[in-house]
């Protein structure tokens, strides 16, 4: 963790500064995201970052409990909501290993992002399973570097332009992420990929 966190630490504010890739993408992903919502949901996303996807969708939930492994990222998604009078949006620096709520006490869980930079990524579907009530959502969008091992030359060389280290990237499949989320007890209920060698997006809903 330690290691992890000083490297989204050094990289934080470069980060947030950072233009979203694929605007578009990225808007249809918080559309179809938001097709799930409902006005009383308690919602956690792990993997936060700089807070802006929690922010953007706290007008269509109660609450959102939204962590990172970065302090530095916490800080600025702070002010962040800060900025923009966010009341419903709760920033801690936590991982999701170390997060911890009751069992069926969330409508939904977000993981955008990061399964494929954890070393326990099949574990943690788990735990968002067991977290969820039933009828619950777990919205992902993974790079799954298994499809084509060309794009790990592209992505290997982003830890070395910062500092040089390289940051865990796990390497499964879609394949491989989808029987992951049946065996924890999920159903596909959305599976999206905007191009070639793109996230993959999915939703996936636990059991009523």
């Amino acid at each position: 963790m330690d290691q992890s966190a000083k490297f989204w630490d050094k990289i934080a504010v470069r980060y947030s500064k950072q233009p979203i890739a694929d605007e578009a993408a990225y808007q249809k992903k918080l559309q179809v995201t938001r097709e799930y919502f409902r006005p009383d949901m308690e919602v956690l996303e792990f993997g936060c970052g700089t807070g802006s996807t929690a922010i953007a969708h706290a007008p269509y939930v109660k609450h959102i409990q939204a962590i990172d492994i970065s302090s530095k990222m916490i800080e600025i998604a702070r002010s962040k909501a800060d900025a923009g009078n966010i009341k419903n949006v709760t920033f801690e620096r936590s991982t999701i290993d170390d997060f911890s709520v009751p069992d069926q006490t969330l409508d939904a869980v977000l993981g955008l992002n990061i399964l494929h930079l954890l070393d326990n990524w099949e574990g943690v579907i788990a735990k968002v399973h067991k977290m969820l009530k039933p009828g619950g959502i777990f919205v992902t969008g993974t790079a799954c570097l298994g499809d084509s091992l060309k794009f790990l030359k592209v992505v290997a060389p982003i830890g070395k332009l910062f500092f040089g280290y390289i940051p865990l990237f796990k390497v499964f499949t879609t394949r491989e992420l989808l029987a992951s989320l049946t065996e924890a007890g999920f159903a596909i209920d959305h599976q999206w990929q905007p191009g070639k060698y793109k996230a993959v997006f999915i939703v996936a809903k636990k059991a009523e």
